[in-house]
């Protein structure tokens, strides 16, 4: 299988080697509409050859050449406005952005030439930053690359100010993710949320017809989850069949109790030496020993949530919303060269989706949001056009449109719900009402602390699978040793997140 979990904080990131195959670069006849400047239409990323600055011979406009790992042509236009995205594999699907978002952003916005590329496409940070180009606006996930990718480099601003005389307004989009980027914006805001990659609970319900149980609903507990895990935990015909797969480290890490592992201080921007965690206390124990459970009980040995698909053999799975339209076999989610494989797999499956389980009876969170999240750099020059770009794209209108193709809009709305999944017919006939059911977890007690990676998949992965401790003891180690260790190596390499 070629499709991967959103990227967790520990995965390092995909090899130099690796090579992904979508450009994305959507164009229209000018810039009239938000700068009274008439600009030819644009196409496909030009050729440039050489380096440095080339004048495009077809509008006159300058544009700079950004080397690449690949030896790919590619340049960016001071007449087009310059959209970079990353980690959010669907975006590196050709055609992608254009479907989704990037036809109806043409539509609203006839004069206004877009390119729009995904991380590695073939170009990345790095390569840019080498070149001196600056995206107009950024896409990416504000919970871990804010602090590693975007502040180091310079491209954050605070938006507060901005945001309010566009008339954006923050109180109908998702609460708890744009606490999220709160979070992370040194008592400012530095993004806006565009949408959240949902965590939900798929499950096969030929597993649960095998062994005639009702498959889960909205709103199902974990201790419901796990008594169901143990009558789906089973062999049959020399096929060994799990109840249940969660990842634990976005377990942990997406919390559903909003915890935040950081103890704060006195300082928007502590010195590493002054950091103080807390995965000890009372809520971090209760969210332990939930997970403990069902990562012990036998048999149903945690491997990875793809095994959804890629065996069958699983009853039921969390994991985040794409891998759904993915997994429904919508051409839009599928990577080239996967779909005849994928076919096949699916064929033992038939899908099902719920919420993912909440702690209790009653509760109605589920994880943290998975967001994503326009920034909009401060040596744009382009200010004025990105940020009413970025007004649209909160939109009704244009939420909506995400919300068709099967995304999950931060903006809050009956008309957003209602046309969740109209244009993947794939999704037809699946109930899909769990993606909007109960609210994302609020992370609190962020402020006066500086974010780092933390290890947390030392927790479970290493001391609970590996080691055989308990969770309590398990947690105590990663805050004890394991946390201290990582955040003096980073400092030793030089990073300051």
């Amino acid at each position: 299988m070629t499709a991967h979990p959103h990227h967790s904080d520990q995965q390092p990131p995909p090899p130099a080697t690796s090579r992904r195959t979508f450009v994305a670069a959507s164009a229209a006849a000018g810039a009239a509409a938000l700068t009274g400047v008439s600009l030819a239409a644009s196409g496909p990323a030009r050729a440039a050859t050489g380096s440095g600055r080339t004048a495009a011979a077809r509008t006159g406009s300058a544009c700079t050449t950004v080397p690449n790992r690949y030896d790919e042509p590619f340049e960016v236009c001071d007449d087009e406005l310059f959209v970079f995205m990353a980690n959010y594999k669907p975006f590196e699907n050709p055609g992608f952005f254009d479907t989704v978002i990037g036809n109806a952003l043409r539509a609203a916005f006839p004069g206004l030439k877009v390119k729009a590329v995904a991380w590695d496409e073939p170009v990345r940070y790095e390569d840019l930053e080498a070149a001196g180009v600056v995206p107009d606006i950024v896409i990416e996930d504000p919970r871990r690359r804010i602090d590693r990718d975007l502040e180091p480099r310079g491209w954050l601003r605070d938006l507060t100010d901005e945001i309010r005389s566009a008339g954006i307004d923050l109180g109908s989009l998702n609460p708890a993710a744009v606490e999220q980027i709160r979070a992370r914006s040194d008592g400012g805001l530095y993004g806006v949320p565009l949408f959240v990659d949902e965590f939900v609970l798929l499950h096969n319900k030929k597993i649960f017809d095998m062994k005639g149980v009702r498959p889960p609903s909205n709103g199902i507990t974990y201790d419901e989850a796990f008594r169901l895990a143990k009558k789906l935990t089973f062999e049959r015909d020399l096929v060994a069949y799990k109840g249940y797969l969660q990842h634990p480290d976005h377990y942990l890490e997406f919390n559903q109790l909003g915890l935040y592992p950081f103890v704060p201080g006195t300082s928007e921007n502590p010195a590493p030496e002054d950091l103080r965690f807390d995965i000890t206390s009372a809520g971090w124990q209760r969210l332990g020993a939930n997970m403990e459970r069902f990562l012990l009980h036998p048999h149903n040995i945690f491997t990875s949530v793809d095994d959804y698909l890629a065996k069958g053999s699983v009853a039921m799975a969390v994991d985040s919303l794409w891998k759904l339209n993915a997994y429904a076999l919508s051409p839009l989610y599928l990577r080239e060269g996967d779909a005849e494989k994928w076919t096949e797999l699916a064929k033992g499956v038939e899908l099902g989706v719920t919420s993912v389980p909440v702690l209790g009876r009653g509760d109605g969170a589920v994880y943290q949001p998975n967001t994503m999240a326009a920034f909009l750099p401060p040596q744009s020059k382009k200010k004025a056009q990105a940020l009413q770009v970025l007004k649209w794209l909160v939109s009704q209108e244009a939420q909506v449109e995400l919300a068709r193709h099967g995304m999950k809009p931060a903006l809050r709305s009956r008309a957003v719900e209602s046309a969740f999944g109209a244009a993947i017919p794939e999704l037809k006939g699946i109930d899909t009402s769990g993606v909007f059911w109960g609210d994302n977890a609020v992370v609190t007690g962020y402020e006066n602390t500086e974010y780092w990676d933390l290890p947390l998949y030392m927790v479970f992965r290493q001391h609970v699978l590996q080691d055989g401790l308990r969770v309590s003891s398990a947690l105590e180690v990663t805050e004890r040793t394991d946390i201290p260790a990582y955040i003096t190596s980073q400092v030793e390499a030089g990073f300051d997140w």
